[in-house]
């Protein structure tokens, strides 16, 4: 082996130590964390039955369904899962639940919401993509006795429907999936992106590329070959890949800062919101980063101060120059950028599980 073969062996070899006594440090720090947390105060199991019902759709609902399985799991002393496509009323029949949560409600039939009411069985709807699908919500909305919505604009509307029993629940992290943990250098990068290319988004990756051209940057959704500067960063990006919740943990795992910026309301890529309702309410992927121990900046949703305290448990920006300079920032003080994630995440995991928000939920339907 010649003298340049062997320094570039060591330096490999001295990079890589390098990281793995950095992310034993940050794993062990979180660990530590976590069992020098107070015991949280968990919410009292309840002695009711409930059969909850899927949302019965692909991706990514079902990692919602699991999320909301696992919280409810340990919050009823009964739980029957069923689909859409089920008999749902010959089920309520047979197991007489005290509540039936349904997730979404589109795929539900209007009908079997109607014997469900008819035969005397408390009814919930927990909709989950809050403005964006308004158009169809109008009318599933009114069939449930309850309404839980994640964004906090659409409160007015379903109760201009006639809907009596309208509350703003946002939604949460799934612990079991998003946690800190060591992942392997193929999911490591500088910057992280995960999610649909709407178009805000992609005028900011397109303004951002001289940036991102020159960092370890890893994007990943549908429709990023929208980009003008596409083929500058084709190989950063994972085209049309739809990631599993645990590859998505992974990813944010490795990153130093995930960027997170919300879509637009009025984007028409694959929404019915004809009504235009703005949203003010962050996005379940919120939840998620901060559950990963790792550096979000966001762009600012109104309702974001009630979750997270930015600056020491999140970041934000209001432009495209602000962005720019935190990220140079951040990368540049590790530091600094451990103690806002290490705040994002203790956070999270008080407030934002899915199992605090169904006792929420479970409390406002059993006073």
């Amino acid at each position: 082996m010649n003298l340049p073969e062997q320094s570039a062996r060591r330096e490999g070899q001295d990079a890589g130590f390098r990281q793995g006594r950095s992310d034993g440090y940050r794993i062990g720090l979180y660990d530590a964390v976590l069992k020098g947390l107070p015991a949280l105060e968990e919410p009292a199991r309840r002695d009711i039955r409930v059969l909850y019902v899927t949302a019965g759709i692909g991706v990514p609902y079902p990692a919602l369904d699991q999320a909301v399985i696992e919280g409810l799991a340990g919050l009823v002393r009964y739980l029957t899962v069923a689909s859409p496509s089920d008999d749902v009323a010959m089920i309520a029949g047979n197991v007489r639940p005290d509540l039936v949560l349904v997730l979404n409600g589109v795929v539900l039939p209007a009908e079997k919401v109607a014997q469900l009411r008819q035969a005397g069985f408390k009814t919930a709807v927990w909709f989950t993509d809050d403005p964006y699908y308004t158009d169809w919500t109008i009318a599933i909305a009114p069939r449930y006795d309850y309404v839980f919505t994640l964004e906090l604009n659409c409160l007015p509307f379903y109760r201009q429907l006639g809907c009596e029993q309208v509350y703003y629940l946002p939604f949460a992290v799934n612990p079991a999936v998003f946690h800190p943990k060591r992942v392997p250098t193929s999911r490591q990068s500088d910057i992280c992106f995960i999610g649909t290319a709407f178009w805000n988004r992609v005028e900011l990756v397109d303004r951002l590329t001289p940036i991102l051209a020159q960092r370890k940057v890893m994007i990943a959704g549908w429709w990023w070959d929208r980009l003008k500067n596409y083929d500058l960063l084709a190989d950063k990006i994972k085209l049309g890949d739809w990631l599993s919740p645990e590859e998505t943990a992974s990813y944010y795992n490795g990153a130093k800062i995930v960027i997170n910026l919300h879509r637009a309301f009025d984007d028409e890529t694959l929404n019915a919101n004809s009504r235009k309702i703005p949203a003010v309410s962050v996005n379940p992927r919120t939840f998620e980063i901060s559950g990963c121990g790792t550096l979000q900046l966001s762009d600012i949703r109104q309702d974001m101060h009630h979750l997270y305290h930015p600056g020491t448990e999140i970041d934000t920006y209001v432009s495209d120059d602000e962005l720019i300079q935190k990220i140079d920032y951040y990368l540049r003080h590790e530091e600094e950028r451990q103690r806002v994630a290490l705040g994002g995440f203790m956070r999270t995991r008080k407030d934002h599980t899915y199992r605090k928000r169904l006792g929420e939920m479970l409390s406002i339907l059993f006073p």
